[in-house]
């Protein structure tokens, strides 16, 4: 079979291996498409640290390739493989309490870009023909936006910010107006504001000076019901959700395990109620059921897919193509 692994910062090797044995319990998937993204583009040039060698790609969907595995997932069945996995378990050795109690695929663990993988049953969802590729690859992104949107507890026509105008952050806003809330979007790049009007997002807001002047005027000099900052939007200071909330507001960090600085006295002063949320495989069925009944919109987005022997080219050039093109979701075909 094929595998692509990357062997050093800016280099991703192609190999062929044997096809890995069958293993009792397991499902045997053909991966058909993988969606690649800026972290995958980061851990390529080392920018974000990882071990290697590392099989990319957290996102994909597949093809059960065999009979004979879980009977309810039948050969032919189209599934999405879950990007986030319980890690081993330790038994009775000492557990390691720095270390996160589950995987990343594609970072901290292989992910997808190779042509089968053995999985649990557990790690895989099936997928409904009314749900496509395109809309399953974004399944673990609505799954994170509605656990955040859960964590909230936000009502019907409360005013909530969302920092950070990002594929997360528009999918965020999109849930949040399904709801009947009346999200607020703010980042500091106007034409990352643009997109998202485009997106059918009604509030749009810079992340500069007259930004409380701005949310005031919205909410009728309230302030915000609630807040998320998405930690993968780190060009947007941390300050702005506890800044731009109401007193006793939720404020949600939510990302994929990013690294980011908070100044907590605003939150003290406020008394806010600070959570966090970070990437998981929870929510999926929820996910699948909100895409299908059109909570969310994937129609603006142009989803680029490229065969195999653009896999590098793609990584390398992905920081210059997503400052040119916003919008751009970036897949890869193994068929």
């Amino acid at each position: 079979m094929n595998v692509w692994k990357l062997t050093a910062p800016g280099k991703i090797e192609h190999t062929e291996t044997e096809n890995p044995a069958r293993e009792e319990g397991k499902v045997r998937v053909r991966v058909t498409r993988v969606f690649l993204n800026g972290t995958d583009a980061a851990i390529f040039d080392g920018t974000i640290g990882t071990h290697r060698p590392l099989i990319p790609g957290r996102y994909a969907v597949g093809m059960v390739a065999e009979e004979g595995g879980v009977s309810y997932l039948p050969k032919g069945t189209r599934v999405l493989l879950h990007a986030v996995v319980d890690a081993p378990d330790t038994g009775t050795k000492k557990k390691d309490f720095s270390e996160d109690d589950f995987l990343l695929c594609g970072r901290t663990a292989d992910g997808y870009l190779r042509d089968l993988v053995n999985l649990p049953p557990e790690n895989v969802t099936a997928l409904p023909d009314s749900v496509n590729d395109e809309k399953a690859l974004l399944l673990h992104h609505v799954a994170l936006a509605k656990a955040a949107a859960d964590k909230l507890g936000v009502r019907k026509g409360q005013h909530v910010a969302v920092v950070g105008a990002n594929l997360l952050g528009i999918l965020l806003c999109q849930l949040l107006i399904y709801q009947q809330a009346a999200p607020i979007l703010i980042d500091a790049e106007p034409e990352r504001l643009e997109f998202a009007r485009s997106c059918g997002i009604y509030y749009t807001m810079a992340a500069d000076d007259t930004l409380l002047d701005n949310v005031a005027n919205v909410t009728g000099g309230r302030l915000v019901s609630g807040a998320v900052y998405l930690a993968s939007s780190r060009r947007n200071d941390s300050s702005i959700p506890f800044s731009v909330c109401a007193q006793h507001a939720n404020v949600v960090l939510c990302g994929f395990g990013e690294k980011i600085s908070i100044d907590f006295a605003i939150p003290f002063r406020k008394q806010l109620s600070v959570f966090c949320v970070t990437h998981r495989s929870d929510n999926l069925e929820s996910a699948i059921n909100l895409v299908v009944s059109g909570a969310v919109d994937v129609s603006p987005f142009d989803f680029r897919t490229v065969k195999a022997d653009g896999i590098e080219p793609l990584l390398k050039e992905y920081p210059q193509a997503c400052a040119r093109k916003l919008g751009t979701i970036s897949t890869v075909t193994l068929l």
